[in-house]
């Protein structure tokens, strides 16, 4: 970072200016501070430039661009406007060196490092190119090592993947050796072409050296075009990884999924921005931000109102702790203490569809209720319809609150940990965590917030009438009281709960039910956390799926059993159909409607009573195929689940009623690796990557 110059703006927006962090082409970024304190990374276009509307427009582009990518893999937008004249774009200010930095200060990585790099960066290019762009810049300079992981920057040349190159005054040049052959050409770019940037960009972690060398830019685009990479100083074992990604032609590069698959870093190796001589150059930077944004005079005080105050405590701020259990803060006037719940709001039904009014024809799907695109965040959990809203993970962060009804917002809580998971509160609070690992509530309807408790949770698992239970951060489980927020017990179970909400729980008639990330099964006793039962690999592949009604327990995993949830006896098992190629059986998550329980097995649906096991007469197994990992939903009379297949995917429901009406077919699902289906109130709600709708029923 480097002092203010004359001409250099003093403040821009909400931000105060502290200090320059670089110079390009286009325009000079800054350390910028909000009222609140925050800091960001301002870039602003160069006034001599503000003229050119091709970049001007260009430069605006790219925070459209960037705010269309959801999750944590790049540097999230904050703001942007045009200040004097000025364009200027604010995003999350991310504390590390570039990589281009890292390796002239550390050196080229070790084979470990560079797995850990790639499989980082692939999973960044999937968020990308999930969203329908093409980043087209991807190179060291562009990469920022943060204690997190590697972050991607600079949309500055992204376009939709249709979109055209850019010619003539718009022209943009490739950086040179790391813009593919198609790039270089001028010719139509595709996700293809990120991928070979990102074979370039391991060239050089490996090996401190470009893949393409040149005496000039134009011999070095030459190189890319005709010659073959310099992997001779890429250790041995990566070569392999890396030349697929620098095929001349794009159709033979990978897929980012199959680069997350090949690169296979090993256990521990993410932690290589946590430690070592990469982590005190994040630590030193983190230090010298501290002192930048924390002298005296850098932020003024403002007044802060009690409704601001009154939110930020429930979702993170300073807290004020109550006999070491509840926190919250009263102010005059306020009549409704935390723990006075206002009563369930009713839920609106939708209308079931009738082929006989005209609602639709037969054998053809109607259309959506409604469909929000960049609705949620990219690592949302399954949305969980509360009544009058929809409970998803907001796009820039926490958790939003849509309305079941046309999936407007209602209501979003951006301090919160959407990843962590959230609960409903018998249909009254939602229950989420925030960033310091506090278990905050809102009242599901208005997002109002209510009680907190200092939990040090890590993920929510479950809760009942009496308590929420969750995981702590140093892998436990507790139990929080919901009349006082007070911690009642705390438990270590004897088996892996897996890191960002890796296991699952149910809790019903005293017992709460933990699926580990290990496969194993867990019954504990939720008035003081002694374990009731367990069953130790339930599953093979992850951990077991569960689903209960009174105390008939389902579990699947190996096989599918029904237990007596209070005392862990076996009720019944269904038999295991033997696979055609012989491998391991693994059965879908359960669902259990009225007296039947359905479930999945080698792709097909199947229907117990729930009572006895007993197969019922009815089979659709010809009528419908599934994706083995979908969730089966039973709403109105259909059957609905996903399908995915190379061809198409989507949604599929199958009529339960007598009438056995022509099934329909959503061909909605875009996102194939991203999606989860729930359903509420005569409606049937959809993730498909970042999208979330409603569907009808009939």
């Amino acid at each position: 970072m480097k002092p203010l110059e004359s001409g250099d703006p003093i403040r821009l927006g909400p931000y105060r200016i502290l200090a320059v962090l670089g110079e390009g082409g286009m325009g000079k970024v800054y350390v910028g501070q909000d009222g609140e304190g925050h800091a960001a990374a301002v870039k602003v276009l160069h006034p001599h430039l503000t003229h050119d509307q091709n970049l001007t427009q260009r430069f605006v582009r790219e925070a459209q661009m960037a705010r269309a990518v959801a999750g944590g893999s790049v540097a999230r937008v904050l703001d942007a406007r045009t200040e004097g004249g000025r364009p200027w774009i604010a995003t999350e200010f991310l504390t590390g060196p570039t990589l281009a930095d890292a390796v002239r200060s550390h050196g080229p990585f070790d084979e470990p490092t560079v797995r850990a790099l790639a499989a980082a960066l692939a999973h960044a290019l999937r968020d990308i190119h999930a969203t329908g762009l093409v980043h087209r810049d991807l190179k060291p300079a562009n990469i920022v090592l943060t204690a997190t992981g590697p972050r991607v920057i600079d949309f500055g040349i992204a376009r939709p993947e249709h979109g055209l190159t850019l010619t003539t005054t718009g022209q943009v040049p490739v950086t040179p050796g790391y813009g593919a052959p198609e790039q270089v050409v001028g010719q139509r770019v595709g996700p293809p072409a990120d991928v070979f940037s990102l074979g370039a960009v391991l060239v050089f972690a490996a090996s401190g050296q470009q893949a393409y060398e040149g005496s000039h830019v134009a011999a070095v685009q030459y190189e890319v075009v005709h010659g073959e990479p310099r992997l001779d100083r890429v250790p041995p074992a990566l070569q392999p990884l890396i030349g697929p990604c620098l095929a001349k032609d794009p159709a033979s590069r990978p897929l980012p999924d199959q680069i997350i698959q090949y690169f296979a870093p090993p256990r521990g190796a993410e932690r290589a921005w946590r430690r070592g001589s990469i982590a005190q150059d994040i630590a030193t930077r983190e230090h010298s931000l501290h002192r930048l944004t924390t002298v005296p005079g850098a932020v003024a005080p403002r007044a802060v109102s009690r409704r601001r105050l009154l939110t930020g405590l429930a979702v993170g701020g300073s807290v004020l702790a109550v006999g070491g259990g509840a926190a919250w803060w009263i102010g005059k006037g306020n009549h409704l203490g935390p723990f006075d719940i206002p009563p369930a709001v009713q839920t609106p039904q939708a209308r079931v569809l009738d082929p006989k009014k005209g609602d639709y024809v037969l054998g053809s799907a109607p259309e959506p209720l409604w469909s929000v695109a960049s609705a949620l965040a990219d690592n949302s959990p399954a949305p969980l319809p509360v009544r009058d809203v929809v409970i998803v993970g907001a796009p820039k962060g926490g958790i939003a609150a849509r309305s079941v009804v046309d999936g407007s917002l209602r209501w979003s809580a951006p301090g919160t940990v959407a990843g962590n998971r959230y609960l409903s509160l018998s249909d009254r609070l939602v229950a989420a965590t925030d960033r310091n690992g506090t278990l905050v509530t809102f009242v599901a309807s208005t997002g109002r917030p209510k009680w907190t408790s200092p939990a040090e949770a890590a993920s929510l698992l479950a809760a009942d009438d009496e308590a929420v239970y969750l995981i702590t951060k140093d892998g436990r489980v507790r139990s929080i009281g919901r009349s006082d927020a007070r911690i009642r017990w705390t438990v270590g179970v004897g088996a892996n709960l897996g890191s960002e909400a890796g296991s699952r729980g149910v809790a019903a008639h005293g017992r709460l039910v933990i699926a580990a990330a290990d496969g194993a099964v867990v019954a504990l006793d939720t008035t003081d956390g002694r374990t009731a039962w367990d069953r130790r690999e339930q599953s093979a592949d992850g951990r077991a799926k569960l689903a209960v009604s009174e105390r008939s327990l389902c579990i699947t995993g190996k096989n599918l059993s029904v237990l007596d949830i209070v005392d862990g006896k076996d009720l019944w098992s269904a038999e295991n159909p033997k696979p055609p190629n012989g491998g391991a059986v693994s059965w879908g998550p359960p669902t259990i409607h009225g007296n039947h329980v359905y479930a999945t097995v080698l792709r097909f649906p199947l229907r117990y009573d729930l009572r006895n096991g007993h197969g019922t007469d009815w089979a659709f197994a010809g009528l419908l195929e599934c994706d083995p990992p979908s969730p089966l939903v039973v709403q109105g009379n259909g059957l609905w689940s996903v399908t995915v297949s190379r061809t198409q995917s989507g949604m599929n429901v199958v009529d339960l009623s007598p009438e056995n009406r022509p099934p329909w077919v959503f061909p909605i699902i875009k996102t194939p690796d991203r999606y989860w289906i729930t359903a509420d109130a005569n409606r049937v709600f959809f993730l498909d990557g970042t999208t979330l709708g409603a569907l009808p029923v009939f």
